[in-house]
């Protein structure tokens, strides 16, 4: 017979996989993890042992439950005979109700009567009618005589109490009881003693003032001073311990290490692989989205997090990039994770960004799982990137390894069950656990900066629950949080542990790889930002090189050397870092490059101007100009670059470096229509009326669709129309109306950009 894995035992047990190890363990089996196999004789074993161990469970819950019932029936019994004896005694009472008590006084029931009837009159006199009000007008008249006597006694009474205010003597303070101990802080001033010593600020200077010390009640109070005032008033002095609150570091650690009221958390799973090995492909299955179709040249510029819902389980996946340029981010977001998805695809085998990928796992020491992708391709070979990751230590179960190895088709969604429950198995092995109730701490996977909202972060909570308001301290920056949005783009009040969210409200966009903490004030959050900030600051400017005798030779050799300066500016902040460091690894001889700016947005005037005065080239990686700073490059002779993929911006720069351009095909810019109105028909689609503000629009140009800023489409014109007649071409100063092809989003006051191929020298 085959063997058995111990997890498909444990299922078929209904009992965690991590009990049956122990138990298997127990028995002296030599059993690793719930990946390993055990015979049928010793399946069967472990199938006598549980189920032993269950029934005598059962058989003590059975006895409990009869020993409480059988106490139950006893209570029961008890309760009803003595209710059955408060009965009897009751109806004995009331057998004879008049013995126990016997009129001893013959005229006592004609007093009773007589003041029944007293006050039966009185309640028609005063009033006792259906309204609880008088109808007896008479009595009303009759008592009016005693009114103005009543007003008198009312003012002797009012004039008596105020009098009694008047002599009453003031109160007097209380004398709280010294503390046994001053715990101060330097700097404190005599209001502030005042508070801890429970005593005025007036006493506080006439101490003072009496030991030969002259002060005001604002003055700051040194050390020495406070130690002898509190000698004088014969209590101990202390110094308080200030605590650093900028170093969030510590903070965060203080919060990852907090042990009470831990609840399991989703397991948080990095899908790590080569470019274009299906990465995202997989994640778009699971999700049922289409994330891929939107990407530039369909390669993953940014990470993408996201949760799953899968057999009422919650897990958080992060799509890292798999291009050599985002290293950083790959081994960011292996920092972060409990578990990776190595991706790779059968019909390529391992790549250079396997192994890096490989490599940022195990440093971050967290368990593999290999998902062998398209292997429904025709050239699909599964045992070959097997025994290639053999080198890696990645060795299968089959092959006496631990490592999970699943077969998928992403593309068609073969083994995607398998793959989640062996997720799933691996982040039950863990228990993996966090606890809600403290104050957020996480990290942050992503940053932009947002024309409408302003600093936009996607952070990873990892401790604690985060909510609309908090005061937070992300990195070098703080705030509150304004706006919680989950991957869907819904907005959400609170987020809990292993959860991806948007936030807003911060004061400037943070690094990407950040940690972030909520404080108790936003008092607090405030000054732990500014003060990092600050230390930030200070730090940059440290990192100024100065010439000394040991690097005189090595900045001479700079001086020879032709530089390159070069200005960045990108959508995201990752990709802003991605592009720097792929820039600045470039090597070649005779030229190196300087980057003088690098930020996040789009391209400003002052960039233009930076650029001028600096004789830099801008780079601009999914950003726009300004009209304003478009038009002083022109009149400037600026070059700005603009790329959509990383590829094309790695390369154009090598190229110039090395002297080797081409002649390329460059885009002419020939047009821009500004959207005004938005019609909608349901053969058509979206119908963008406009104005042509500069240049012209063609019917064979190419557009592309900015908003704030920021490229949001590439692509073709549909229809171009003027009225109701087609046309080729629409000029500046006449509305138009156009559809895009394939492509709907379009909103009012959007800029639609018309645009032409033309080849062009080298410069």
């Amino acid at each position: 017979m085959a063997k058995e894995r111990i997890y498909e035992l444990a299922k078929e047990l209904k009992m965690p996989s991590k009990n049956l190890v122990t138990v298997a363990k127990q028995q002296g089996m030599a059993i690793k993890s719930h990946m390993s196999s055990v015979t049928p004789d010793q399946a069967n074993q472990l199938r006598k042992v549980v189920k032993g161990q269950q029934s005598a469970k059962k058989d003590q819950a059975s006895s409990v439950k009869s020993t409480n019932s059988s106490h139950k029936h006893e209570n029961k019994s008890a309760n009803h005979q003595e209710h059955k004896k408060n009965r009897g005694d009751k109806h004995t009472d009331n057998k004879h109700p008049h013995q126990g008590h016997r009129n001893t006084d013959p005229h006592q029931g004609k007093q009773e009567h007589k003041g029944h009837k007293n006050e039966h009159n009185n309640q028609h006199r005063n009033g006792g009618g259906r309204f609880g009000g008088s109808l007896n007008t008479n009595d009303n008249r009759r008592g009016g005589r005693f009114n103005k006597k009543n007003k008198k006694r009312n003012k002797h009474n009012k004039n008596r109490r105020m009098r009694e205010v008047e002599h009453k003597q003031p109160t007097q303070r209380k004398d709280k009881p010294l503390p046994d101990v001053l715990e101060y802080s330097e700097g404190m001033n005599a209001q502030d003693l005042g508070k801890i010593l429970h005593r005025s600020p007036a006493e506080i200077i006439k101490k003072l003032f009496m030991l030969g010390v002259m002060i005001n009640q604002n003055q700051s109070l040194d050390k020495d001073t406070i130690e002898l005032l509190a000698a004088d008033y014969g209590i101990e002095a202390k110094e308080k311990v200030e605590v650093d609150v900028s170093d969030i570091d510590k903070i965060f650690e203080e919060e990852q290490s907090n042990t009470n009221h831990l609840v399991s958390r989703p397991p948080v799973v990095t899908v790590m692989g080569h470019v274009d090995h299906g990465k995202t492909t997989l994640l778009d299955k699971l999700r049922h989205s289409h994330v891929t179709a939107h990407e530039a040249g369909g390669i993953t510029q940014e990470i993408g997090a996201y949760q799953v819902h899968y057999n009422d389980h919650l897990i958080t996946f992060l799509d890292t990039p798999g291009h050599a340029a985002f290293t950083e981010m790959r081994a960011r977001g292996a920092n972060i994770t409990d578990i990776t998805v190595l991706v790779v695809a059968a019909d390529d085998g391992v790549m250079p960004q396997t192994v890096e990928a490989i490599h940022h796992a195990q440093a971050a020491k967290t368990p593999i799982i290999v998902a062998v992708n398209k292997i429904d391709k025709p050239g699909a070979n599964p045992d070959r990137v097997t025994e290639e990751l053999a080198k890696y230590n990645l060795i299968p179960e089959d092959w006496g390894g631990d490592t999970i190895f699943v077969k998928i088709s992403a593309k068609f969604g073969k083994n995607l069950d398998e793959l989640l429950d062996m997720i799933l198995l691996q982040a039950e092995m863990m228990e993996l656990k966090a606890n809600p109730d403290q104050n957020a701490a996480g990290s942050v996977v992503e940053a932009r900066l947002d024309q409408g909202r302003g600093s936009v972060a996607t952070v990873l909570i990892q401790q604690g629950t985060l909510h609309v308001g908090d005061p937070i301290v992300v990195g070098n920056t703080y705030g509150r949080v304004r706006t919680m949005t989950n991957e869907n783009g819904r907005r959400i009040k609170a987020a809990t542990p292993a959860t991806p969210v948007e936030i807003t409200g911060l004061n400037e966009v943070p690094e990407a790889g950040d940690r972030f903490v909520v404080f108790d004030d936003e008092k607090t959050a405030r000054a732990a930002g500014e003060a990092r900030a600050k230390r930030a600051q200070d730090k940059e400017r440290q990192k100024t090189s100065h010439v000394t005798l040991d690097n005189l030779f090595a900045t001479m050799k700079k001086g020879k050397m032709k530089t390159l300066p070069i200005i960045i500016k990108a959508d995201v902040q990752g990709s802003v870092e991605a592009l720097s460091q792929s820039l600045q690894k470039i090597k070649v001889d005779g030229v190196r490059v300087d980057i003088i700016h690098q930020a996040v947005g789009a391209i400003s005037q002052s960039d233009v101007t930076l650029a001028e005065a600096s004789n830099a080239v801008i780079i601009g990686f999914n950003v726009r100009p300004t009209p304003v700073a478009k038009s002083l490059a022109d009149s400037s002779n600026i070059d700005i670059r603009l790329h959509r993929v990383i590829y094309k911006a790695i390369e154009e720069v090598e190229d110039a470096m090395k002297g080797m351009l081409e002649p390329v095909y460059e885009e002419e810019t020939i047009g821009e229509v500004e959207v005004r109105q938005i019609y909608k028909a349901s053969k058509v689609g979206t119908i963008a009326g406009g104005m042509v503000t500069s240049g012209k629009i063609t019917r064979d140009s190419k557009v592309r669709l900015v908003r704030d800023g920021v490229v949001i489409y590439e692509g073709e014109l549909g229809s171009l129309k003027r009225f109701k007649d087609d046309v080729k071409e629409v000029k500046a100063g006449f509305e138009c109306g156009l559809t895009i092809a394939n492509y709907n989003d379009i909103k009012e006051k959007d800029v639609i950009e018309a645009y032409r191929m033309k080849e062009v020298p080298v410069k």
